[in-house]
C-alpha cells in the first residue's frame, strides 16, 4: 500500500477529529467548558458541568466524527486499498484521535478521545465494541470512576484486535497488513492511556473524583452573566 493511502486518510481523520463537539456545544450555551470541572472537552466533563443532554450530544459528536471520517475514506479509497482497506480505516481513525487530542481549532489542545476511539473501533471491527462497552460500564458501575473505565475500555482495542487477528477473524488480510493493524490499534490504545496520566496520578493519591450526576455548576450562571 502506498504512503499516500496512509497519509491522506490520516489527514482527513485529523480534520474531522479536530471538531471539538463538547467545546462547541458549551460555547453555544454561553459556557467555556475548559474553565469548568476538569477542563476537559469530552463527555464526562460536559455532562458533569452542563447536564445529561450535553454529555449525550458530546458523546454522539465525538463518536460520530470518527465514523464519518472513516466512512469517507472507505468511499474514496476502497478500490485502491483492496485488502488493505482495514489499514486505511485505522489511519483515518488514528487521525481522528489525534485531531480530538490536539485540535486544530483549539490551538492543538483537546480531550482524551475515548468516544472517538470507540467510533474507530465501530468502523474497524464492530464485533469488538460489545466487550469494550461492557468492560467500561462494569468498571464504572463498580468504581464510579470514569477514568478507570476509560483506561480499561481503550486497552481492550489492541488486545481484542490481536486475539481476533490470530484467530483469523480478519481474513483474507495479509500478515503484513494485520501486523500494521496491530501497531495502529496499539498506538490508539496507548494514546488513550497516556492522555489519562493526570487521572492516573490522582488515582494513585486517592484523589480521583467519582462520577455523579448532580446539579449544574453554579459558576456557569456567573459566566453567562458576564
Amino acid at each position: 500500500m502506498s504512503i499516500a493511502l496512509r497519509i491522506i486518510p490520516l489527514l482527513i481523520g485529523y480534520l474531522f477529529g479536530s471538531i471539538p463537539t463538547g467545546y462547541l456545544y458549551a460555547k453555544a450555551n454561553g459556557v467555556d467548558i475548559r474553565r469548568h470541572g476538569s477542563g476537559n472537552i469530552g463527555m464526562t466533563n460536559t455532562m458533569r458541568t452542563l447536564g445529561v443532554k450535553a454529555g449525550v450530544i458530546t458523546l454522539a459528536g465525538d463518536f460520530g466524527k470518527a465514523v464519518i471520517a472513516i466512512a469517507l475514506c472507505m468511499l474514496l479509497f476502497h478500490q485502491q486499498a483492496g485488502d488493505y482497506l482495514p489499514v486505511v480505516k485505522l489511519y483515518a481513525g488514528l487521525g481522528a484521535v489525534l485531531g480530538h487530542n490536539f485540535s486544530l481549532f483549539l490551538k492543538f489542545h483537546g480531550g482524551k478521545a475515548i468516544a472517538t476511539s470507540a467510533g474507530v473501533m465501530c468502523m474497524f471491527a464492530p464485533f469488538e465494541l460489545p466487550i469494550t462497552v461492557g468492560a467500561f460500564l462494569l468498571i464504572v458501575i463498580l468504581t464510579h470512576i470514569v477514568s478507570v473505565g476509560s483506561i480499561v475500555g481503550v486497552s481492550t482495542f489492541v488486545i481484542q484486535t490481536i486475539i481476533f487477528g490470530q484467530l483469523g477473524f480478519f481474513a483474507p488480510m495479509t500478515k503484513e497488513a494485520l501486523i500494521e493493524c496491530y501497531i495502529l490499534t496499539g498506538i490508539i490504545s496507548v494514546m488513550g492511556i497516556v492522555r489519562h496520566k493526570e487521572n492516573i496520578k490522582r488515582l494513585m493519591r486517592g484523589e480521583e473524583k467519582k462520577f455523579t450526576l448532580g446539579k449544574k455548576e453554579e459558576a456557569i450562571k456567573e459566566e453567562k452573566n458576564g
